[in-house]
């Protein structure tokens, strides 16, 4: 049986950059992922500038598009159209299968091995190491990271329970249109808040398709494939000549029991680490990734000091982070008379500031609720 000091379940971005960060600093570190890479990965695919400008390596060659600019629409496309520029690209058009690839390539390059095929059965813990059954045999290791996505089996067999995040519905489709409906919608990334009750839809147009989806923020039934064409008709998409649709959950609040059990660390979609607002969970999954592989660094491979170090990064930036952007989902999804009221004063401010968020110029605001409540004070008395 192989042994490694550390085994990464997942070869996304969490998983990859983990190891990254790892093979860097010469710690034996296998990935074991359960497909073929490059394979395909659900995903809207805009990777925001915040993520991106802490990328340890040039992405260049998976980048698809670059866009500068923002369009933002409330109340199903009826109110203005909130723009914002930057100087440097906003949103970084990828495809999921190249980019997690290029990173896990990167990886490789520091002596981590990958696995491939490998789809994890069962995990043992004794003597404060992990016996990973897979399917092709056992690999023993003294840290195991689950990087395996919002459905984490992984997890799971570590002790877990499911209903500890919030998990959100979302439709993503892979959309080819005519060559007139491409050349007016490929100029600009757009989000249609409203388009669906609780949630929004989006269009990323890529390098020859568009990448268009709809979400809720709402637990219960809904017709998201009904929002779906209804938002194709609000873009005046005439013509579809193929389209691919893709059904997913993307957790919009971390976990409530913990983020470490024995020698198992959740990173990324498997933590519930996505940001609540756009659900945009690339950036929170690569930094997690860092903070989990900086902890393991730093304790010498001490399982309960990295546990330490590991959760005292998390409080310092992202679950803080987190916690806002929870307060301002709700505050942006439900659609009632104060909301739009400060919309309609203050709309292009909020756009600004969301934006700046995005592209890492500012953190997310603290705060929120307090803040939020004076302003309707203000404006009220």
């Amino acid at each position: 049986m192989k042994h490694f000091d550390v085994a990464i379940i997942g070869s996304g971005p969490s998983g990859a950059s983990t190891a990254f960060y790892l093979g860097k600093q010469g710690i034996s570190t296998v990935i074991i992922e359960k497909e073929t890479l490059p394979r395909y990965k659900t995903c809207g695919g805009g990777f925001v500038n915040r993520g991106k400008k802490e990328m340890p390596f040039d992405i260049s060659e998976v980048i698809e598009r670059e866009f500068f600019s923002v369009d933002s629409y409330f109340n199903n496309n009826l109110e203005i159209c909130y723009k914002s520029y930057k100087e440097t690209p906003i949103i970084t058009m990828i495809m999921r299968d190249s980019f997690d690839h290029l990173i896990t390539k990167k990886a490789k390059e520091f002596g981590v091995t990958l696995l491939e095929n490998h789809k994890l059965l069962a995990i043992d813990y004794r003597d404060k190491r992990s016996i990973l059954k897979t399917e092709q045999g056992e690999i023993s290791a003294n840290f195991v990271i689950a990087a395996d996505g919002v459905l984490s089996p992984t997890a799971k067999m570590a002790g877990w329970k499911e209903d500890t995040r919030k998990l959100i519905p979302a439709l993503e489709y892979e959309v080819e249109v005519s060559a007139e409906d491409f050349e007016r919608l490929s100029k600009s990334v757009r989000f249609d808040i409203d388009a669906v009750p609780y949630g929004y839809a989006w269009s990323f147009p890529k390098k020859n398709h568009l990448s268009l989806g709809v979400l809720t923020t709402k637990k219960g039934k809904i017709n998201l494939k009904e929002y779906y064409r209804k938002y194709i008709h609000t873009l005046g998409i005439k013509e579809i000549i193929k389209e691919d649709a893709h059904g997913f959950q993307i957790p919009i609040a971390p976990r409530t029991d913990g983020f470490v059990k024995n020698n198992v660390f959740l990173i990324g979609d498997a933590a519930g680490f996505a940001e609540p607002i756009t659900a945009e969970g690339i950036s929170n999954a690569i930094l997690s990734g860092k903070y989990v592989a900086e902890a393991i660094i730093e304790s010498n491979l001490d399982q309960a000091l990295a546990e330490k170090i590991y959760l005292e990064k998390l409080n310092i930036k992202l679950l803080p982070e987190l916690k806002s952007g929870q307060i301002l989902s709700k505050f942006f999804y439900h659609k009632n008379p104060v909301r739009n009221f400060i919309l309609n004063k203050y709309g292009q401010h909020f756009n600004t500031i969301m934006v700046d968020v995005l592209h890492g110029d500012r953190p997310f605001p603290t705060n929120v609720s307090e803040k939020l409540k004076n302003k309707v004070k203000e404006k009220i008395f």
